[in-house]
């Protein structure tokens, strides 16, 4: 027997991972995929059936999120499970390499920093211009100085460290040497460093690369 809209969309809500975010949108593009019809009908369909799920707890672990965005959940021994947004500014901000963290989140993830930053920042090719909080989310997204893609990231980043190492509470013992190896970890080329530096930062960053050179032993 054929599925209704209703089966399927509850099939498909059932084989989504605990506390990952569900969109009615994806949900929906399914379900035009799966029973021929325009997207626009096959969105309605899939609001329809989202709000008979969670009003009838057909679904029990079934939980709204904020618009378009659901999750399951279960019960630990902390309480129920929230939705994973991590998962969220991921697929928001960062998909198809749109964007990248940075600021002191990041400095303390390279062992830059032992302090904890109450806020993560995420740069990313959403935010056209300046700088926004997102409240719902816990961030700060910012413009990038040039847009973001699978290329220029891991530059970038190393970038924006280098920005802000003279302001950042920076206690690791040997920062450069930290970033020197990260660069030669990530297969990363001075030359292209140096070009995006002289180009989109100013020249504090550029001396910082020349410190983080010298510290990678490929300067004098």
């Amino acid at each position: 027997m054929e599925l209704s809209y209703m089966d399927y969309i509850c099939y498909l809500v059932k084989q989504s991972e605990i506390a990952k975010p569900i969109y009615s949108a994806g949900l929906a593009q399914k379900v035009a995929e799966r029973f021929a019809m325009p997207t626009k009908k096959a969105a309605m369909a899939t609001a329809v059936a989202l709000k008979r799920i969670l009003d009838g707890r057909l679904i029990n672990d079934f939980r709204f999120y904020k618009k378009g965005i659901y999750y399951r959940t279960k019960v630990t021994p902390f309480g129920e499970l929230g939705i994973d947004k991590e998962a969220v500014i991921a697929d928001k901000y960062l998909t198809g390499d749109n964007g990248y963290e940075s600021g002191l989140s990041l400095l303390h993830k390279w062992g830059l920093t032992t302090q904890i930053p109450n806020e993560k920042v995420i740069v990313t090719n959403v935010v056209a211009h300046g700088a926004r909080k997102d409240k719902v989310l816990g961030i700060v997204t910012k413009a990038p100085k040039i847009a973001v893609n699978k290329d220029n990231k891991k530059y970038l980043q190393i970038l924006d460290v280098l920005e802000l190492l003279n302001r950042a509470p920076v206690d690791a013992e040997e920062p450069y040497q930290i970033i020197a190896e990260l660069i030669d970890k990530l297969g990363l080329s001075y030359r292209m460093l140096l070009a995006l530096a002289g180009e989109y930062y100013n020249g504090n960053t550029v001396k910082q690369l020349s410190k983080t050179a010298i510290a990678g032993g490929l300067a004098a």
